[in-house]
């Protein structure tokens, strides 16, 4: 019985060993470049989307929205009566996101649609225009984020080149 015990009980330790050995590894945040992925432009582009969203969102909090809130709107504050096929395009969104997009900032009060026949037109709110600088702001330090990350020059040329990608893959 005795023996059992012992058997089980090495058991029970070596199974709570591996499993902190296991979750310390999950835990740590594996590099893109190492994973078996890396070199797979869909996963490569994923992995850095998702983290530059994440350092963007971080940024435009200050100002109440989301990323893709905000440059929607500073397009709607230089350009008043933006029409959402302009806006799509110019964000490379779907029309039905730009829509979705459009209704939350009307529910905060920062944009009002107006329709004419099968002319939507969107304006920016007092609100809206009340926060251009601020936008302004947080646009200027997510830029000096990403330079301060990869320097000015490499940031550029990285810029450059996922355009170009970008422009040659199917729309």
């Amino acid at each position: 019985m005795k023996k059992f015990f012992l058997q089980y009980l090495y058991i029970q330790i070596k199974n709570a060993y591996l499993y902190t050995i296991k979750k310390s590894v999950a835990n740590k945040q594996m590099k893109a470049s190492d994973s078996r992925y890396g070199r797979c432009i869909y996963f490569a582009s994923n992995a850095l989307a998702r983290k530059t969203e994440k350092l963007a969102a971080g940024i435009w909090k200050k100002a109440g929205l989301s990323p893709s809130h905000a440059y929607l709107l500073m397009i709607v504050l230089d350009e008043p009566g933006a029409q959402p096929g302009a806006l799509s395009a110019e964000l490379h969104l779907t029309p039905s996101t730009i829509t979705r997009l459009i209704e939350k900032l009307e529910e905060k009060k920062l944009v009002i649609r107006n329709t004419e026949g099968k002319t939507t037109s969107v304006y920016p709110t007092a609100k809206s225009k009340e926060m251009k600088t601020l936008l302004q702001e947080c646009g200027e330090e997510f830029q000096r984020s990403c330079i301060s990350l990869l320097g000015k020059d490499e940031s550029a040329r990285f810029i450059s080149s996922m355009n170009k990608i970008s422009d040659k893959l199917p729309a």
